[in-house]
């Protein structure tokens, strides 16, 4: 049953849905000029459980619906207000995150059926990297592919945009942001742009994360399908949901699972410090894009709340003189930022 809009007196409220590869969470936001109140937050299976919860708790109908979209493809680079044209070009998109995308469309198709009335608005996980320069955005293929789209987009970039307004007024001149969750990736920021970033074409990219691979010699892919007739099905099924920590451990993707098994599991233990590793390595290489490294900012369910992965990671980088800190990845209010200054 969609809701009636409503006149909300303290501001407009906007709800901000961020669906990630395996969970929708959300967040209720009373805006009052540029200031983002939160109102209520939760996870729910669908927006019809949204719509319920905020009838039962007798919270203000939104007038604003703020999407986190992993990727907008090669033509949607920035936030942009959702329309009949704008949903063509992401269904074109899929094809670079197949395995966040179909998920996100039918999450966008819900909340315009519940919410008619509503001003929704398309939030790119792409967009703070929209601007890489040539060195960081320009993948070593044939240059005619470029032309199709092929590039480095990068990801997380709402968390890191997130993380750059939480140091307003402190923010360092070289800045890595490593956000660290089942998806993982590590982002170099100057003066608060992204210069260059782990991620490149798609979301499996960069790090090892908790069921992606990550960086791979091209070769393997090649032996794979030409020795064991993998087609590009079966390659995204073992890259996407079948690699990354639960490859190389065979136990889990979770870290809290990880560390439980570690104690009477060498695989378990191998993946740990696989992981720390790659992380270690490509924080290192963003402190090369920089020229240094100021300040190391962990944030994401694993940077946030794991202090031994942390620990792992800041002695690997022990060579290097850096200030380390953990903030929050705080996405929705982004999103919500977002949503109101496009709708207004």
């Amino acid at each position: 049953m969609a809701l009636a809009p409503v006149t909300v007196a303290a501001g407009r409220v906007v709800l901000a849905l961020n669906s990630g590869s395996s969970s929708l969470k959300y967040g209720l936001f009373g805006c009052e000029g540029s200031r983002v109140e939160a109102l209520h937050s939760g996870e729910a299976d669908g927006v019809e459980g949204i719509v319920r919860v905020l009838a039962d708790a007798h919270l203000p109908t939104p007038g604003v619906i703020g999407h986190r979209i992993v990727h907008g493809g090669p033509k949607l680079l920035r936030h942009c207000v959702v329309d009949e044209s704008v949903v063509r070009e992401l269904e074109a998109a899929s094809a670079f995150a197949p395995l966040h995308m179909p998920a996100a469309l039918a999450l966008l198709a819900s909340a315009r059926r519940e919410f008619p009335h509503a001003a929704h608005v398309a939030c790119f996980d792409t967009a703070f990297h929209a601007d890489l320069p040539d060195v960081a955005r320009v993948l070593p293929v044939p240059r005619a592919l470029a032309g199709e789209g092929v590039r480095r987009y990068g990801f997380h970039g709402l968390s890191c945009e997130s993380i750059v307004h939480q140091m307003e007024g402190e923010l360092p001149e070289r800045l890595v942001i490593a956000h660290l969750g089942n998806g993982a990736s590590v982002t170099a920021v100057r003066r608060g742009r992204s210069v260059d970033t782990s991620m490149g074409l798609t979301p499996t990219g960069g790090v090892i994360m908790g069921t992606r691979s990550g960086d791979l010699d091209p070769g393997v892919l090649l032996y794979l399908m030409r020795e064991k007739g993998l087609d590009a099905a079966a390659l995204e099924n073992l890259l996407d949901r079948r690699s990354g920590l639960l490859g190389i451990s065979g136990v889990a993707s979770d870290m809290r699972r990880l560390h439980e098994a570690a104690a009477s599991n060498g695989d378990a233990r191998l993946a740990i410090e696989m992981f720390c590793r790659s992380v270690a390595k490509t924080v290192a290489a963003m402190g090369a894009a920089l020229g240094g490294v100021d300040t190391l900012v962990f944030t994401g369910g694993i940077g946030e709340n794991d202090a031994l992965v942390r620990e792992t990671i800041r002695a690997e980088l022990a060579w290097l003189t850096l200030e380390v800190r953990v903030l929050p990845s705080r996405e929705n209010e982004q999103i919500a930022r977002h949503a109101l200054a496009l709708s207004a």
